[in-house]
């Protein structure tokens, strides 16, 4: 009996091993956001209400919650969009920076509008003052450079099939050390 494992010997044992080590280890903060275009092939942004950049439509991941849900919650309390979210373009690993400790931002396809869709979009709760469509040039412009260079990944992922993995924003194998997000 000496030889077996631990989880057979003592599921009791077995269960505390794992809580201890499940206390111990780190956490990530998870979100999700959704590339979601119109019919011109404009990308949609918010402007959230709590910080001064806009960004991609989506949101920070609830506790125990996949990152495909946390993008179908999130556009439904924000925008009342009730939309399958598509394939995985890209998951982006963000660093630490300020105050904020790294974390894993997932990022899907929303598919593309009807114009009658996109006539009706509005932000549905105080966290969003505005939700819109913009070209290219402008995401460019309105986006932090680390969420812009995630976008045109995702936006590449569509045409291609193939999923990216990033490091703030880079294709993991460009990013140099020196690069911050």
């Amino acid at each position: 009996m000496a030889d077996q494992p631990l989880y057979e010997r003592d599921p009791a044992a077995w269960q505390a091993h794992l809580a201890e080590g499940n206390a111990r280890q780190a956490r990530k903060r998870v979100a999700a956001d959704v590339i979601i275009r119109n019919q011109a092939d404009e990308l949609l942004l918010v402007d959230p209400a709590y910080k001064p950049d806009w960004d991609l439509p989506g949101g920070m991941a609830e506790a125990n919650e996949p990152p495909h849900e946390t993008a179908k919650r999130e556009l439904a309390e924000e925008l009342g969009l009730e939309l399958q979210v598509g394939q995985l373009l890209c998951i982006d690993c963000v660093s630490a920076h300020g105050p904020w400790d790294d974390s894993l931002v997932f990022v899907f396809d929303g598919g593309t509008l009807s114009q009658q869709e996109t006539t009706i979009l509005r932000p549905r709760d105080e966290e969003l003052r505005e939700a819109r469509f913009c070209p290219h040039d402008e995401t460019q412009r309105l986006l932090r450079p680390y969420v812009w260079r995630r976008a045109q990944r995702a936006l590449e992922a569509l045409d291609t099939g193939s999923t990216h993995y990033l490091i703030d924003g880079y294709a993991w194998a460009e990013r140099r050390l020196d690069q911050n997000p």
